[in-house]
C-alpha cells in the first residue's frame, strides 16, 4: 500500500480524508470521504483514485462497501470507471461555471451557519499555519509545500479553487495532526459550494496569490506568529468576498 505521509509520498494528500469510518453507516460515510477527496481536488479531474482494496483498508470498511460507494458516485457523475490494463476509477468531477442561481442555493443552504463556518475556518487554518511553522520540516516536506504553492499560483481560473484547497490541506498535513487536517477538509466542504459559485476575479486571484506566498514563506522560515497572522488575514479576505457577493 502507498505510504500516505507527506514525507514518504507527497502526491497522496488523502490520509486524513480517507481515515477509518467510525459511524454505523459505513456506506454513507465512505461516499462522504471519497466525495471530499474529489470535490476538494485531492484527486483532480482525470486522476485515478486508489484501488478498492487500498480504500477499503484506509476507510476500514469492506471492499463491497467501497464498490457500492464508488458505484453511487459514478451514477452521480463524480467518477467514471474504465476496464482493462490501464483501468480503474477516475475523477470526472469538474467545478461548474459560476452561476447566480447556484450562489443563491448555496447561500440558502448555509445561511444560518455561515458565520459559524467562517469563524471555524479562521481558527482552524490560522492555527494550522502556526503549528506547521513550529514543526521542523524536512527537505521533502518543504518541497511538498513549495510544489503546492506553485500549483495554486499557476492554476487557471477554472482550476483555482481546487488548487487552493490542495495548498491549504498541505499546510494542515504538515502539522502531522490527522484530526486537524480532517477538520479543515470538513470545514472547506461546508463552504465549498458557496465559493465555487462565486466568479473568479483576476484581482482576487492576484491578492490571494500574494497572501499564499507570504503564508508559505512564513512557514518555511519557521515564523509561527507571521504564519498565523497572514493566514488569518487571508481567511478574513475570503470571508469578506463571500459576504460581498451575498450582499
Amino acid at each position: 500500500m502507498t505510504d500516505a505521509r507527506p514525507d514518504a509520498a507527497p502526491d497522496w494528500a488523502g490520509i486524513a480524508i480517507f481515515r477509518p469510518v467510525r459511524t454505523g453507516n459505513a456506506f454513507e460515510e465512505a461516499v462522504e470521504r471519497i466525495l471530499q477527496a474529489v470535490k476538494l481536488g485531492v484527486f483532480p479531474h482525470g486522476s485515478r483514485l486508489p484501488v478498492e482494496r487500498d480504500l477499503a483498508v484506509r476507510l476500514n470498511v469492506s471492499r463491497a462497501t467501497v464498490r457500492d460507494a464508488i458505484r453511487s458516485l459514478q451514477e452521480a457523475g463524480y467518477v467514471t470507471s474504465r476496464h482493462g490494463r490501464y483501468g480503474g476509477t477516475f475523477v470526472a468531477y469538474q467545478i461548474p461555471e459560476p452561476d447566480p442561481d447556484d450562489l443563491r442555493r448555496a447561500a440558502a443552504g448555509i445561511s444560518d451557519r455561515l458565520d459559524d463556518a467562517i469563524t471555524y475556518r479562521h481558527v482552524l487554518e490560522a492555527g494550522a499555519a502556526e503549528r506547521a511553522a513550529l514543526t521542523g520540516l524536512s527537505d521533502r516536506r518543504r518541497d511538498y509545500l513549495t510544489r503546492r504553492l506553485r500549483e495554486v499560483a499557476g492554476a487557471p481560473p477554472a482550476e483555482y479553487r481546487l488548487a487552493d484547497s490542495r495548498f491549504h490541506l498541505a499546510i494542515a498535513e504538515l502539522t502531522e495532526s490527522p484530526s486537524l487536517t480532517a477538520s479543515i477538509a470538513e470545514c472547506r466542504m461546508r463552504l465549498n459550494d458557496l465559493l465555487n459559485a462565486i466568479p473568479m476575479l483576476a484581482r482576487n486571484i492576484e491578492h490571494a496569490s500574494t497572501q499564499h506566498q507570504a503564508i508559505a514563506q512564513a512557514i518555511l522560515a519557521g515564523d509561527a506568529a507571521a504564519a498565523r497572522q497572514v493566514t488569518a488575514e487571508h481567511v478574513d479576505a475570503t470571508a469578506a468576498l463571500i459576504r460581498g457577493f451575498l450582499g
